[in-house]
């Protein structure tokens, strides 16, 4: 019986192909972005994951900036200066590098070629902390530091773009008004997490951007630091909270105006952020889903009534009320598994397209997959029972007079 009303729903099917069509193109869209959505979720995180790896998990991130107050308005936060950097290298225990970081966009001058790219101020310690690795050439030395010398580390783009053919060890480029020799070339890196070129950088000696560059004086916008060891990186950051805050003069139990984040609670906040996004925009999708229902409800009714004559022949002729009901019910449950298939397959073309143009992995999910389906399905069971059930209560006698 099953079999006969699988090939009886076929027919049926077919007889309309393009009012099926269009019946389950909101179960088509709803599936194909749930899978994207979630698709690309998963990519994300899964890229968030690696980027924060490279970094290791012993750094430790020191940013001005303190707790919302009641209202909105934010605890004053004056910027670091050199001296803590210095003090902090000095009374901290445990640490394996330390390096303090300022950053601008400023225009860069290479013969007659300009753009504009990030300005980095920073220590060779860069190289530890955040795994900044020269493939040509060296970092600054201590005395380069200490003076504030006009060299500079260029990053990939900029070798590639800005110096072709041409030794960049030694080139001169402008920053500003300021001329520095290129004294090494950055491993490359690739796209940010959330975009940007992380190779279009100009890395300078902090003292040589503060002076120089920014106009600053001994301003310094974050530090990063490196721990010996990941097991001992809570007690680095309780001395580090101990020395910021008598540094700062804050009172014992006064709310503090610098942040310490260490790579966990980064890593946590930022994948929590990403899953919290994926559930509500799949939410929003899913409201395709429903709609595409109440389409499949709304033909199905449709066909209830163009069929009312076939439903009485089958009924006076010994069908059953459960055999009409459960034919609806198929053909209900068939268009909405082929609409949930379809979406299945546009969902992962379209999500292997978008990944690498966001640069991030195309993960495949197996369970969203079978639970796209699933609930494909069951919205054809659903929205289809209403239909199926008129169908199956029908007089015959009055079916018969149906024109």
């Amino acid at each position: 019986m099953i079999g006969n009303t699988v090939v009886m729903a076929m027919r049926e099917i077919r007889r309309n192909l393009l009012r099926s069509g269009l019946t389950v193109l909101g179960i088509i869209i709803g599936v194909a972005a749930v899978i994207v959505i979630v698709t690309l979720g998963a990519g994300t995180t899964r890229q968030v994951g690696s980027e924060i790896s490279k970094m290791g998990s012993n750094m430790l991130t020191l940013v001005p900036g303190g707790e919302m107050r009641m209202g909105g308005s934010a605890i004053s936060s004056p910027p670091f200066e050199t001296i803590d950097v210095e003090a902090i290298r000095r009374e901290v225990v445990g640490l394996a590098a330390i390096a303090p970081y300022s950053q601008r966009m400023d225009q860069i001058v290479i013969g007659n070629d300009n753009r504009r790219v990030n300005i980095v101020g920073t220590t060779s310690d860069i190289s530890i902390v955040r795994n900044w690795k020269v493939i040509e050439g060296r970092l600054f030395t201590p005395s380069e530091e200490r003076s504030g010398k006009s060299v500079c580390i260029i990053g990939a783009t900029i070798r590639e773009e800005m110096l072709i053919g041409q030794e960049p060890l030694g080139a001169t480029l402008r920053v500003g008004k300021v001329s520095c020799e290129v004294i090494g070339v950055l491993e490359k890196k690739g796209q940010a997490m959330f975009g940007g070129n992380q190779d279009a950088t100009v890395v300078l000696p902090i003292r040589t951007f503060q002076r120089r560059i920014a106009g600053s004086g001994d301003k310094v916008a974050q530090i990063f630091l490196s721990g010996d060891d990941p097991a001992s990186l809570a007690d680095v950051k309780t001395q580090l909270n101990q020395v910021m805050r008598e540094r700062r003069g804050i009172a014992p139990g006064a709310r503090a105006d610098f942040n310490i984040m260490d790579m966990t609670e980064v890593s946590n906040v930022m994948q929590n952020t990403i899953g919290i996004m994926t559930t509500f925009l799949s939410a929003i999708a899913g409201v395709s889903l429903l709609v595409g229902g109440i389409g499949i409800m709304n033909i199905m009714l449709v066909s209830v009534t163009e069929r009312t004559r076939e439903i009485g022949i089958r009924l006076a002729i010994g069908a059953t009320q459960r055999e009409v009901m459960l034919q609806f019910l198929v053909e209900a449950s068939m268009l909405s598994a082929f609409g949930g298939l379809l979406g299945i397959t546009l969902g992962l073309i379209g999500a292997a397209g978008i990944a690498p143009a966001i640069n991030v992995p195309f993960v495949f999910q197996p369970l969203t997959v079978l639970e796209a389906f699933a609930f494909s399905a069951i919205v054809g069971v659903v929205f289809g029972f209403m239909p199926a059930r008129r169908a199956a209560r029908l007089n015959p006698i009055d079916a018969l007079r149906h024109e």
